[in-house]
């Protein structure tokens, strides 16, 4: 059985930094800090009264902390971003230090908050990391996913559920976002079934049964409160015209294969999309806890040639297969990518028992060294 050893988010803020700490809902930032910040001022805005009497009078954070000298926690930050102009005079005239949560940045945009100006640094807290839990069963996460409390559960499919209907009150009818809570829902679930694919508004529309400017607002909601990304393209060859277009993909592969309504089996094609998912997963994760300025990119010609994963300034080429033997036809677009560009290290990684490397230099890796040697710092 799965558990949950310790997360690799570390904050270490000098006395004159603040910081924002942003991650999805139920990633586990509240139970971060309260192992991480036992000694701060903890102000908790899901906790009704407290958000009301902040919300009634924004001052009071200033008229309260600013004789304080230590750090001050404000968790979920974007349901009150009044508060962010006192939280700026204060780092400029006092000797507190913040450390803001939260979950959306779509309030704060909408509002046009103050976002400080560079006076905080930004963390992320990612779902669970392959060196954060031990008992990996890989077949068990395509069904539960990687937040804590999924991952645990006796039950997952039914914290799914009740996860995917919390998400839609409280993220999105509460900021009125949308006009009709089930179109939302159906669009999630065509979102889910295109996740990994090229990003097509047209293609989603007709799935979820709306026009292609409301599906690409819907997009966007899902970026601002941090429950999807977009994979960008790699755009620079001299030699092929390559394709453009990002693709999306939602945070969670438990979450993704929920929604799709899909139970991924190991050798079917629906397990080969989620170890796909899952691998960025971990490769996003090793880029907000290690290696911040990483650039992930995949590449792809206009003929359909592809390859699922570049890494910096194709330092590392990576192809994702669930195949239990790597073969030629597996490496073609990473053979392709190699007679077009120089790449310091190509690699498929698959489900094959031991690693080797094939005459034209492509490593198989099974998905354990890779990913004992990515949190090594030696993929990268």
């Amino acid at each position: 059985m799965s558990k949950i050893s310790k997360r690799l988010l570390s904050i270490d803020l000098p006395r004159d930094r603040s910081a924002f700490l942003w991650g999805p809902r139920k990633v586990g930032k509240t139970y971060w800090l309260g192992r991480h910040c036992q000694d701060a001022i903890l102000i908790d805005l899901l906790k009704t009264d407290v958000f009301a009497e902040y919300a009634s009078r924004p001052s009071l954070l200033r008229e309260r902390y600013k004789d304080h000298s230590g750090l001050v926690v404000i968790d979920e930050i974007q349901m009150l971003p009044e508060l962010l102009n006192e939280i700026h005079w204060m780092i400029e005239n006092t000797a507190v230090n913040f450390l803001m949560t939260g979950s959306s940045a779509r309030k704060l945009r909408r509002a046009h908050a103050n976002l400080l100006g560079g006076r905080a640094w930004r963390f992320t807290m990612c779902p669970l990391a392959y060196p954060e839990i031990t008992g990996f069963d890989i077949e068990s996460i395509m069904i539960s996913g990687l937040l804590p409390s999924h991952l645990l559960s006796s039950d997952p499919l039914s914290d799914l559920r009740a996860y995917t209907g919390d998400y839609l009150q409280q993220e999105i009818a509460s900021e009125a976002a949308v006009r009709s809570l089930p179109v939302f829902a159906g669009f999630l679930r065509a979102c889910a079934l295109s996740s990994g694919q090229l990003l097509n508004y047209a293609n989603v529309a007709r799935e979820a049964g709306v026009s292609a400017k409301v599906v690409r607002s819907y997009f966007e909601i899902l970026e601002d409160t941090l429950l999807g990304f977009t994979l960008p393209a790699w755009r620079r060859s001299e030699k092929r015209r390559l394709i453009g277009a990002g693709k999306f993909y939602l945070f969670d592969v438990g979450l993704c294969n929920y929604l799709a309504r899909r139970t991924p089996q190991s050798g079917t094609p629906e397990f080969g999309q989620a170890f796909e998912h899952y691998i960025l997963m971990e490769l996003r994760a090793y880029r907000a806890y290690r290696n911040p300025e990483l650039d992930i990119a995949y590449w792809r010609t206009s003929t359909g040639i592809e390859v699922d994963f570049i890494l910096g300034n194709m330092d590392v080429a990576i192809e994702v297969k669930s195949s239990a033997r790597v073969h030629e036809k597996h490496t073609s677009g990473l053979r392709a990518l190699m007679g077009d560009t120089p790449v310091r290290r190509a690699i498929v990684v698959c489900q094959e028992s031991e690693p080797r490397k094939t005459d034209s230099g492509i490593e198989v890796l099974p998905w354990r060294n890779f990913l004992e040697q990515l949190w090594a710092d030696e993929i990268v």
